[in-house]
């Protein structure tokens, strides 16, 4: 993939790979968006005749709005990370446990998928051997399978394991965003597929996550830079600001994980929700906001960190090995 020209000054600490998979992912949100805003397009043109007899919902009752976004200001936007921020667990855990339903990979797969994801929260640093084998036998696997194949599994496992767990605080934060007239994005490791139809579903702009690459619809086995992890989101943040004209000391941006306080640094709003123990401890020494919306038992327990990004890959090995069952 070629470079893009778009992209503004950034510090010298990321690395190569990292602003690869930050343009490559910068520029799938956009395209599809600008795809789905199309398709929204073409239907409201479809629908102009039609007259609507139907009385409208009655409104449910709102929560109180925060101080922050400014209404209007559409030099803003609002960045939200994905796993334990927007959602409670890894998306990709929950991915996992419908493709076992399905019957795609064995029970014994399952457990040690389960070990993996139990080994990040618990240790909460990342190996970078073991981040290095994860990712390469996913895309080993995927490679050959179409696109189209996992965004469909995608939208059914949605709707079964993914729908009831949104944390409702932090959805009220994006939604103030959204009717302030700004937009929103998810920010995310996981695949930039299964993080589109998350966002899609919940009514956000579109999602920054891993690009893998593809042919004419079929992985190839390759990923385009590296994970959208730690530098590499910051990166994609980045890029998508000057394509979008953002400012970004006039943006926010929301996490749970000390892994991507480079994102949270970017922005003039950073705000640490359901916070590991570090991030909270970063975020305390630098004044910035926290939310938690855990139950009292579990934020008594923010010394064991929230499953990041290589949880995210943990969760699409997973996925990887039953694509794989199925194709065999």
């Amino acid at each position: 993939m070629a470079a893009l020209g778009w992209l503004t000054p950034r510090r010298r600490s990321a690395t190569a790979r990292s602003v690869l998979a930050g343009e490559a992912a910068a520029e799938a949100a956009r395209k599809a968006t600008q795809d789905a805003d199309a398709e929204a397009e073409a239907q409201v043109e479809a629908e102009a005749d039609a007259v609507d007899t139907t009385s409208p919902p009655a409104a449910a009752d709102a929560p109180a709005p925060p101080d922050f976004p400014v209404p209007g200001d559409h030099h803003a936007a609002a960045f939200f990370d994905l796993d334990n921020t927007v959602m409670q667990g890894a998306a990709l855990f929950h991915f996992g446990r419908g493709l076992y339903k399905r019957k795609f990979f064995e029970r014994s797969e399952l457990f040690r998928f389960a070990w993996q994801q139990t080994w990040f929260r618990l240790a909460g640093v990342e190996d970078p051997d073991h981040m290095q084998d994860v990712r390469e036998s996913a895309l080993s696997i995927v490679k050959g399978h179409r696109v189209s194949e996992l965004m469909s599994i995608g939208e059914e496992i949605y709707d079964e394991y993914m729908a009831d767990r949104i944390w409702p605080g932090t959805r009220a934060l994006a939604q103030a965003h959204l009717d302030a007239g700004q937009k929103v994005w998810l920010v995310t490791a996981a695949p930039v597929e299964t993080a589109t139809i998350i966002a899609r579903r919940l009514g956000l702009t579109g999602a920054l996550g891993t690009v893998a690459e593809s042919v004419d619809g079929v992985y190839t086995g390759k990923l385009v830079g590296e994970p959208l992890h730690g530098p590499a989101k910051a990166e994609a943040v980045r890029a998508l600001a000057a394509a979008e004209g953002l400012d970004l000391a006039r943006c926010a941006a929301y996490s749970d994980s000390h892994n991507d306080i480079p994102m949270l640094s970017l922005v003039g709003h950073p705000y640490a929700i359901n916070p590991d123990a570090k991030l909270r401890k970063h975020a305390r020494e630098r004044d910035w906001r926290l939310r938690d919306y855990r139950t009292g038992r579990k934020a008594a327990k923010v010394g064991i960190p929230a499953a990041a990004g290589v949880g995210a890959l943990a969760g699409g090995t997973a996925a990887a090995v039953a694509l794989h069952r199925r194709r065999r």
